[in-house]
C-alpha cells in the first residue's frame, strides 16, 4: 500500500493555441471562449476542476488570448449596471466567473507544443503534484473523472491519465496507450505510450484524453524531451519516458459523457445536446429540434 499522496490543488489549463479548425472565427477569437449554450467552453474547465478541489488555477495563454482574462476578471460597469435594473440573474451569472477560483495567467511565447505548455506552468507548481486540464475537452459533471482519477493515484501512486476506447480507425488522431489491467479497481497500468502512432501500428484503441494528475517529476523530463510530433514537445513522450523508467503511470478507462468542444461537428453537437437538457432552454428547443428533423426527413423524400 502506498503512502497517501499529496492532494491536488493546483491545475494548469493550457490554453494557448491557435484554433485552426475554426478559422475565421479564431484569427480574433480565443477557442477556448467558444459559447456551449451560453458560457464559453473554457469556464466548463474551470468549473471541473474546482468540482474537483483544485481552487488555484493557472491558464497557459499565447497572443490575442486577452479576453480570456477579462472573462474571469471583474467588470464592474456591467454589475452596476445590472444591479440598478435589478436583474439579480444574470447579476449572479456574470459574478459567478470571477469568484470560481483563484487564477493565474502565464505566457507560452512560442507554440511549441502540449509538453511545453505544461513545461511553462513550472514556476507555478513547484514541487506538487498538479492537474492538466486541456480546454477542448468537456466532461459532463454527472461524470466524475477526476475524482476517480484522484482515487486512483491514491490507491496506486505516481502519475495519472484518462484514457477512453475510439474507433481504431482514429487512434492515430490521439496519444494511445497500452496497458494492464491487473492493478485492479478503476486504475490500469501503463505500459507504453505513443504520441498519434502511424495507422496501423497502434498498441490498442485506447486514446489518451485531456485529464491528466501529473508528480512534478514531470518538469524535469520534459526539459530533456526532444520534439517529436509536428515538431512540438509532446507530454505524451515524457509520459512515455517515465513509463520506460519504471516510473508509476497509471490510467483510467473514462465511459462517461465527454464533449470535444475543439472539432467543430463535435462542438455542434455537445451545444444541441446541453442545450436540450437546460431546464430553461430544452423543451422548446427539443420541440423545434424535432420538427426541424421532421421537415428535412420530408424534403428528402
Amino acid at each position: 500500500m502506498n503512502s497517501t499522496p499529496h492532494r491536488i490543488t493546483k491545475a494548469v489549463i493550457p490554453a494557448a493555441g491557435l484554433g485552426t479548425r475554426f478559422l475565421p472565427l479564431t484569427k480574433a477569437t480565443p477557442k477556448e471562449m467558444l459559447p456551449v449554450v451560453d458560457k464559453p467552453a473554457i469556464q466548463y474547465v474551470v468549473e471541473e476542476a474546482v468540482a474537483a478541489g483544485m481552487s488555484d488555477i493557472l491558464m497557459v495563454t499565447g497572443r490575442n488570448k486577452r479576453p480570456l482574462e477579462d472573462h474571469f476578471d471583474r467588470n464592474y460597469e456591467l454589475e452596476e449596471a445590472l444591479q440598478r435594473r435589478g436583474d439579480q440573474d444574470k447579476l449572479r451569472s456574470v459574478c459567478a466567473s470571477t469568484e470560481l477560483a483563484d487564477i493565474h495567467y502565464v505566457r507560452q511565447r512560442d507554440p511549441k507544443g502540449l509538453g511545453h505548455a505544461v513545461l511553462c506552468a513550472a514556476p507555478h507548481v513547484g514541487r506538487e503534484p498538479f492537474a492538466v486540464l486541456l480546454a477542448d475537452d468537456l466532461i459532463d459533471p454527472r461524470d466524475p473523472l477526476l475524482a476517480r482519477m484522484a482515487e486512483v493515484r491514491e490507491r496506486l501512486g505516481g502519475s495519472v491519465v484518462a484514457l477512453m476506447e475510439v474507433d481504431p480507425q482514429a487512434i492515430h488522431l490521439y496519444g494511445c496507450a497500452a496497458v494492464d489491467a491487473s492493478a485492479g479497481g478503476d486504475g490500469v497500468r501503463i505500459t507504453e505510450l505513443v504520441e498519434k502512432p502511424e495507422p496501423g501500428t497502434a498498441p490498442s484503441n485506447l486514446a489518451v484524453i485531456g485529464r491528466y494528475l501529473l508528480d512534478p517529476e514531470i518538469f524535469e523530463v520534459l526539459r530533456n524531451t526532444d520534439p517529436g510530433r509536428g515538431g512540438e514537445i509532446q507530454l505524451t513522450d515524457a509520459l512515455s519516458t517515465l513509463v520506460r523508467a519504471g516510473r508509476p503511470v497509471h490510467g483510467v478507462v473514462f465511459s462517461g459523457r465527454r464533449y470535444d468542444t475543439g472539432d467543430r461537428a463535435e462542438y455542434l453537437r455537445a451545444t444541441v445536446r446541453l442545450a436540450c437538457e437546460r431546464a430553461d432552454l430544452g423543451p422548446e428547443f427539443l420541440a423545434w429540434l424535432r420538427e426541424f428533423v421532421r421537415a428535412e426527413e420530408l424534403v428528402g423524400v
